[in-house]
């Protein structure tokens, strides 16, 4: 399983990256003098991928990615896992964190010695190599005996609504809900442009899954935005976000490891609420979450229609002067779709997958082979297989009915769509 995870992630993280070098021809936003020369540019030197390999491309192949996503999209450029695949793995952000520990604390340690102290700690296997260590600190100018953590800061803000969105997540007190005092989260993507709240919720668990629900709303309402920016906690960096980003067309992207003050505008956000309203509430009176999100969705709506001293004006007329330039969803159907889950599974010889520990029976046919799965995970009754544009309706194991009916002739999974020799 979690092999699988990790492979999905660094396609996942893959598609992201070529999705971020076609993004200006998909939105047209390049400024050459044609595509071709576009291509050219970005090619001339080499470039660093995911993993931290640098290598050289041709034009012709970011031009391919660009056929592929215009008539497939974002399934089309994401590589697909193969059997012998999970020799050696990218640095997870638990060794890129110890790697920034140990250069703030001992900055004379060189690549060789860090690898050592990565291994016995545990944070990566033996198959990685000591090169992906090298390159990364090498990348990202930690060689010398100094603070990694110093940035070149420079204050920046996006030309138009829809440019870029930031969001965070920001702890509020607890509340007591039916006798359990439970830890509120609060959710928000704000406009870089306008500093418009353009998505928020209040949840008691900090999941993926629940600012997958707040940015889904926010396209829903507002359109689709050109980047998100988002900080490196698991809410935000995962197989399904960057999966998701590239279905609709919005390049993901992240700021570097424990530079959060990156995202200064949804940072500011959180400390005026704070200021404004957390701090102003008696939590004590709050009786549901329900409640609390009411009020808060109640503030939000007061913060967008304020005047902000950073703008001259309010977000929202703000977003009311440039937000026709926009990207809409093609449909809800479309959005619902973009927004599904995705994991690969390989069919048990029972013909059951599991999903978060769920059994589900599947079509016989697939038996032995890996499939796409998709589903919400608070909506599993749904779970289809996608295979060759069509989808394939899969159903919790019940193992009792099993006993009592031949699995081939249950009505609810039809296999008579399946394409190809159905004699298995």
């Amino acid at each position: 399983m979690i092999d699988n995870n990790k492979q999905m992630s660094d396609a996942a993280e893959m598609a992201q990256f070529r999705f971020a070098l076609i993004a200006p021809v998909i939105h047209n936003l390049y400024t050459d003098s044609s595509r071709t020369a576009y291509y050219k540019r970005i090619t001339k030197d080499p470039l660093t991928f995911p993993d931290g390999s640098v290598k050289k491309i041709s034009y012709r192949t970011v031009e391919k990615w660009v056929s592929l996503y215009s008539r497939f999209g974002i399934d089309s450029i994401t590589p697909r896992s193969r059997d012998d695949k999970g020799s050696t793995r990218a640095l997870n952000d638990a060794a890129i964190e110890e790697i920034y520990r140990l250069k703030k604390e001992f900055p004379r340690l060189n690549a060789t010695q860090i690898y050592n102290q990565l291994i016995s700690g545990g944070f990566i296997p033996a198959t990685v190599n000591v090169s992906a260590v090298q390159r990364f600190i090498k990348k990202n100018d930690l060689k010398g005996a100094r603070n990694p953590n110093v940035r070149d800061r420079k204050a920046f803000e996006e030309d138009a609504f829809g440019k870029m969105w930031q969001c965070d997540t920001c702890y509020f007190p607890h509340i007591t809900e039916n006798g359990v005092s439970r830890r509120v989260y609060a959710v928000c993507i704000i406009d870089d442009h306008s500093r418009m709240i353009v998505g928020s919720g209040l949840f008691y668990s900090d999941s993926a899954y629940n600012f997958q629900k707040v940015f889904k709303n926010a396209v829903a309402t507002y359109g689709i935005p050109n980047k998100l920016y988002t900080d490196n906690g698991s809410p935000y960096v995962n197989a399904q976000l960057a999966l998701i980003c590239g279905s609709i067309g919005t390049v993901l992207l992240h700021t570097k490891v424990r530079d959060g003050a990156s995202k200064a505008k949804i940072e500011r956000f959180w400390r005026t609420t704070k200021e404004r309203w957390v701090y102003a509430q008696d939590f004590t009176k709050v009786h549901s979450l329900a409640e609390l999100n009411i009020m808060f969705t109640e503030y939000i709506r007061a913060y967008n229609t304020t005047m902000h001293s950073g703008i001259g004006c309010t977000p929202l007329d703000r977003y009311e002067k440039t937000r026709e330039n926009i990207r809409k969803p093609e449909s809800m159907e479309w959005l619902d779709e973009s927004f599904l889950n995705r994991v690969e599974r390989r069919v048990r010889k029972d013909s059951t997958v599991s999903i978060d520990k769920v059994s589900f029976d599947v079509p016989m046919q697939f038996i032995s082979q890996k499939v796409e799965i998709r589903y919400l995970p608070d909506d599993l009754d749904h779970a289809f297989i996608l295979y060759d544009g069509e989808h394939f309706p899969i159903r919790k194991t019940d193992k009792n009915a099993n006993c009592h009916t031949k699995r081939n002739n249950l009505p609810a999974i039809d296999y008579s769509k399946l394409k190809g020799d159905s004699d298995v």
